[in-house]
Formats: C-alpha cells, structure tokens, sequence
C-alpha cells in the first residue's frame, strides 16, 4: 500500500495548528474522497479502503486536531465540530477541488453530516458509518467512560492487548489488522512506557456538553441534500436500527446496508464493507 504523508496549516481562536493526512492514488486526479475517522481513532483507520479506491480517486484520510499525527490545539475548549469542519474547509481548498465526496466514521460522520446541511457544501456523495441523527445517552455515557482516560502499557504487547478489548465492536479483525491498527493508536514515550496518540483533552468538551438526553439532529440531517449512504453495524448502540431506518425515510432519504457481526464500528477492512462503499462513490 502506497500513500504520501502531507499536513496543512489551519487556525483556531488561539492559534495555528498543523493537519496531518495520507493522500493515496493519483495527486492530479480530480475526483477526491474524503475519509474521516471516529472521536479517538485517526485516518490510518481507512489503509484499505483508501487503497482500495486508490485506482479510482485521489483518497484523503485527515487526523482530525489532537489525535494521530496531527497538532493538538492550545485551548481543549475548540475541539468541537465547528472547528473540526473549518479545518476541514482549509484541507479541500489545499486539494483544489470543487466537490469531494466523503466517508465519515462516528464523529467523521458528525463533521460531514455538518459540512453536508450548509449551503453551498462541497459534498457531492455522504457516506456516514455508523452514526446518525440521533445519538442515545447510553452511547453517548459508554464513550464518555473511556475518552479522555491515558492509560500506560509497559510494551506495545500490552497495548495490542488492551485495544483487542476496548476495539471488540469492530469484528473480526486479522492479528495483522490489530497489530496495525494499534501502531497507529498508540506511541511509546521517553520514559519507555506506551500511550494513546491522541489529546486525553479531546473529553473535557465532550463531557461538559453531555447532558444525559439523546441528542437529536434531526434538523441537521434534514437539511442535507446530496446522495446519501448510511452503514450501520447489526449491533452497534451509537446508531439503532430505528435511526438507520428512519434515515432512508427523511431528509435526503440514505441508502442503507448493514453488517452482521459488527457494533460501533465497521472498519472496512474486508471486501464486504468496502464493495458499498465503492459501489455508491462510483454513481452519477
């Protein structure tokens, strides 16, 4: 798997902050997908499908602020959606192009589900992974009980292990897989002990805006006009299957796919999650 390691600068209210993101595929090829990842993971979640749609699209996979390789922001205050979708904003004008279409994963989903309602929106084609309108208060307290939490592992053996446990919604991963995927979640520290890539901040908004209630997007989602694909995990808690269902009935009324064996998050790392995907980009 080819890709090229880029960054680009954005702003926030207290400052400049650097972007990482993997660019695969052709650099002059116009028709761009945009992969963004969920609220601790970074782009190197999407390695497959990325060079699976490589041949077809220039594929961008951002680390969104604070997590991977990307800057953390000075004041945690501005890690939210809004910042996220500016940022955002700066990396398509650094790709220069009119439209992108773009795969959301959780919170990915979130910012292109966002991007998607304005007006004007660079989006051609939406596919949300995994997340909704709607989002429960159960979902919503599981995760608040582990972002935020920096635990230390004594070796990358340790932390492979922790990740088979807390990452088991995601399915049946191959040890290669998990091996990769916690490479990429976790670094190791001068004192020889290994942590999480990502910005233990990232939860103190996150929690102070939790309120106990489902919150409700509805409106949001409502506004969105482009084509739009909704993949759900068969037991995922974030997106329930009344949301998914409901979601092909309103607002620009989503195709919908579900895979079995899966909870908070599909990750596209077989050919059957990533055929829909390649399937609906491939349209009109």
């Amino acid at each position: 798997m080819s890709y090229r390691q880029k960054y680009v600068q954005c702003i926030s209210p207290t400052g400049l902050h650097r972007m990482a993101y993997t660019e695969w595929g052709d650099p002059a090829n116009t028709r761009v997908v945009v992969c963004v990842h969920g609220l601790t993971r970074s782009g190197r979640d999407f390695d497959e499908l990325a060079a699976a749609l490589s041949g077809e699209f220039r594929v961008v996979c951002p680390d969104v602020a604070g997590r991977g390789l990307s800057d953390r922001l000075a004041d945690a205050s501005a890690y939210g959606v809004p910042q996220y979708v500016a940022d955002m904003m700066v990396l398509i004008g650094r790709l220069d192009v009119e439209q992108v279409d773009w795969v959301g994963t959780s919170m990915g989903g979130l910012i292109g589900m966002t991007l998607a309602s304005l007006p004007q929106a660079p989006i051609r084609r939406l596919v949300l992974n995994d997340v909704g309108p709607l989002l429960t208060a159960d979902a919503l307290r599981r995760i608040g009980d582990y972002v935020g939490l920096d635990p230390r592992w004594d070796s990358f053996e340790e932390a492979l292990a922790y990740m088979k446990v807390i990452c088991r919604p995601f399915g049946t991963l191959s040890e290669g897989q998990w091996e990769r995927m916690t490479a990429h979640s976790v670094a190791a520290r001068p004192d020889g002990s290994w942590g999480f890539r990502y910005d233990p901040r990232i939860a103190e908004p996150f929690r102070q805006g939790f309120t106990g209630q489902d919150i409700d997007l509805w409106p949001v989602y409502e506004r969105i006009k482009c084509p739009t694909l909704v993949m759900r995990g068969a037991l995922s808690d974030l997106l329930t299957a009344e949301t998914w269902q409901a979601m092909g009935e309103r607002g620009p009324k989503a195709a919908r796919v579900q895979i079995d064996g899966v909870g908070h998050a599909p990750m596209f790392t077989d050919a059957g999650q990533i055929a829909p995907v390649r399937a609906f980009l491939g349209g009109a």
